[in-house]
């Protein structure tokens, strides 16, 4: 039977009473960094050991690997260096942080002194006091290190990793994630401020809004809230696990300026709908135009329909923005053309839209490309409302689902049925997939009260 991990020795030796780390150094160095790196890890243990090697054996080939690459620059090095004593401070942080006894605790902290007084090095001399004096640039260093991994100083992105694996957000969300994060440590550098948890108070976060547009090149509100609005929720994680004491972020938001009626973003006109029903274009533009305008779907829904989702006289549009599930949504009769067609000859898991494939970057939608598609279309038959100062027309692929819900209306349906259909917010009723009977009647009365032009 072979040994358990934790009686696992190997990159360790006994050193008298205690275990210490011992690696081989490659024969073209041996000259340069000696036979072999050792570093004291200050236990006993041998299951303590084995939890505590791994961080050791990483910092051991960092110097090797540094050694491999002599053209380095000092600032490199120097930087190289700073990053894993980061890297290496947040490893004993969270190993101090999961000790479970007191004896346990005090070994990782003789630990994080002996690399402490490591990274500040020898002294070069003594002060008025009679201390000793050292390097500026190492013993602040040291005193970094310190402070994170004894957890007096949490770095901001200390924690956001598990966050990250905790959170059930779309690839694009998590890139926003990423970006505010990386928002906020640069801006901490700017202005000379420790990246840490402890650091950002509700007035820097104030000065931080201030500053965001410059970092980020927009004064857009949208895109600076997003921004926010993902370090809030980040803040809002860590409240709750006592990480923090408050969520600073909470109510910072950019407000957008006032919009007109003829500023705001509107359906197609029944004149603007001919012109693109009718234009030349490829079939598969056709038919998404047609099943956008006969639904309200949002397009991403659309071209990501399968043969499955269009049973039964019945769309299933996959869930989007905040709704809780897959949303159904009568087929028009006019559109029963379109779905034998596309659904002719393939398995249930077969795409109805193949002619747009999923993008090879998962960041974007399924839809990104029909999107550019439909614009360059749009434009070409004449349908636009460009405004100055605005980055999006006022018409836009979203305007058949506005152009949808103005036409139930006007047809007398009822607005909760249409809020249904469309997937918009709505209160007390839902139209979700397990809905049957009256009100999937209803909504295709409402669905089939809509005429193109």
């Amino acid at each position: 039977m072979p040994a358990p991990s934790s009686a696992d020795t190997k990159y360790l030796e006994a050193h008298g009473s205690k275990w210490r780390v011992v690696m081989n150094v490659p024969r073209k160095l041996q000259g340069k960094l000696g036979t072999k790196l050792k570093r004291a890890l200050g236990t006993d243990s041998l299951s303590e050991a084995n939890r505590l090697k791994w961080e050791v054996i990483a910092e051991l080939k960092a110097i090797i690997e540094q050694a491999q690459n002599p053209t380095m620059t000092k600032d490199a090095a120097i930087a190289l260096a700073r990053v894993k004593a980061m890297e290496e401070a947040r490893r004993l942080s969270r190993q101090r942080l999961l000790a479970l006894t007191s004896d346990e605790r005090q070994r990782i902290d003789d630990r994080i002194e002996e690399r402490a007084e490591e990274f500040a090095g020898e002294p070069i001399g003594v002060g008025d006091m009679g201390m000793p004096e050292y390097e500026p640039e190492r013993d602040a260093l040291a005193m970094q290190f310190m402070a994170i991994a004894k957890n007096a100083e949490t770095p901001v992105d200390l924690h956001h990793d598990k966050y990250m694996s905790m959170s059930n957000v779309k690839p694009r969300t998590a890139a926003d994630d990423k970006r505010a994060i990386k928002h906020l440590k640069t801006w901490c550098e700017m202005k000379g401020l420790p990246a840490t948890l402890q650091s950002i108070t509700k007035r820097e976060a104030v000065r931080f809004c201030d500053d965001l547009h410059e970092l980020v090149g927009t004064k857009d509100p949208a895109t600076l809230n997003k921004y926010v609005s993902r370090l809030s929720v980040y803040w809002t994680w860590l409240e709750k696990r006592h990480e923090v004491e408050f969520n600073v972020w909470r109510n910072r938001r950019f407000s957008k300026p006032m919009q007109t009626t003829d500023e705001k973003e509107r359906p197609f006109t029944d004149k603007e709908m001919k012109a693109l029903l009718t234009g030349e274009t490829s079939q598969a533009m056709h038919d998404v135009m047609r099943v956008g305008a006969l639904t309200g779907a949002r397009l991403d829904a659309i071209v990501c329909l399968r043969v499955k989702d269009c049973l039964n006289d019945t769309f299933v549009f996959k869930p989007q923005k905040k709704e809780p599930g897959p949303r159904l949504c009568p087929i028009h009769p006019d559109l029963f053309e379109i779905v034998a067609r596309r659904s002719e000859g393939k398995e249930e898991d077969g795409d109805m839209f193949p002619e747009w494939p999923r993008p090879k970057n998962p960041l974007r939608e399924k839809s990104f490309k029909t999107s550019n598609h439909f614009t360059d279309y749009r434009r070409e038959v004449g349908v636009d409302d460009q405004r100055e100062g605005r980055r999006r027309s006022l018409v836009n692929f979203h305007s058949f689902r506005r152009w949808f819900a103005t036409k139930a209306e006007q047809a007398d349906q009822p607005e909760h049925i249409i809020a249904a259909v469309v997937g918009h917010k709505r209160n007390g009723i839902t139209l979700g997939i397990y809905s049957a009977g009256p009100l999937l009647e209803q909504a295709r009365r409402c669905v089939e009260a809509v005429r193109l032009p």
